[in-house]
């Protein structure tokens, strides 16, 4: 088994690469599936973000207002820790469960949104960033998420920084162009994950 870390600022194209990873046979472990998993309604993770957040973070049906909460986190480094205390064990768990899973021959990437700031490098063969230019990625998110850039730049305040996140990195494939190179820089990634299995 070849466990890969892929990780990249918000806006930078992780979820693209994911899924033409996928598309070539790699197991993907979506940590933010996992992170969503953790508070779904009738969790204990879910009853512990309220009980430290208050009722105010759930939506009418029960379920956690995760843009309500979003705007509390990211501009709050205190409630973002408490928040951050209560998932990361959760999808930390969950990630290791769903990698003992997968089968021994296979490329495992696991999806890491927040790798350079969780200080779990080590736990991988290898580390993948996908880096964009930020005003590319502001455009991305404003214009694709409809994000106000405001909000988008708050994000990006709260996460590592680039330069935080390309000193951890073995592979760097740069999406600041069209889907064409992208596929291209993929497609070199996998021949050399693939090879390394072999």
């Amino acid at each position: 088994m070849l466990r890969v870390a892929l990780t990249g600022g918000i806006g930078a194209g992780k979820t693209a690469v994911a899924a033409r990873l996928a598309g070539y046979g790699a197991v993907v472990v979506d940590a933010d599936r996992l992170a969503r998993e953790a508070v779904r309604p009738g969790s204990d993770g879910l009853a512990a973000v309220v009980e430290a957040f208050g009722p105010a973070v759930l939506a009418d049906d029960g379920s956690l207002d995760r843009a309500g909460l979003a705007t509390v986190v990211f501009t709050d480094q205190d409630a973002r820790a408490r928040l951050e205390a209560i998932v990361h064990p959760r999808v930390a768990a969950a990630t290791q469960a769903a990698v003992a899973a997968a089968p021994a021959d296979a490329v495992v990437v696991v999806d890491v949104p927040l790798l350079a700031e969780s200080g779990a490098v080590d736990d991988y063969d290898l580390v993948v960033v996908v880096d964009a230019d930020e005003a590319v990625r502001e455009r991305r998110l404003v214009q694709g998420r409809a994000m106000a850039p405001s909000d988008v730049r708050a994000r990006m305040a709260a996460q590592a920084s680039r330069a935080a996140r390309l000193a951890i990195a073995d592979v760097v494939i740069t999406n600041n162009g069209g889907l064409d190179d992208l596929d291209a820089q993929v497609g070199e990634l996998w021949a050399e994950l693939s090879s390394r299995l072999a």
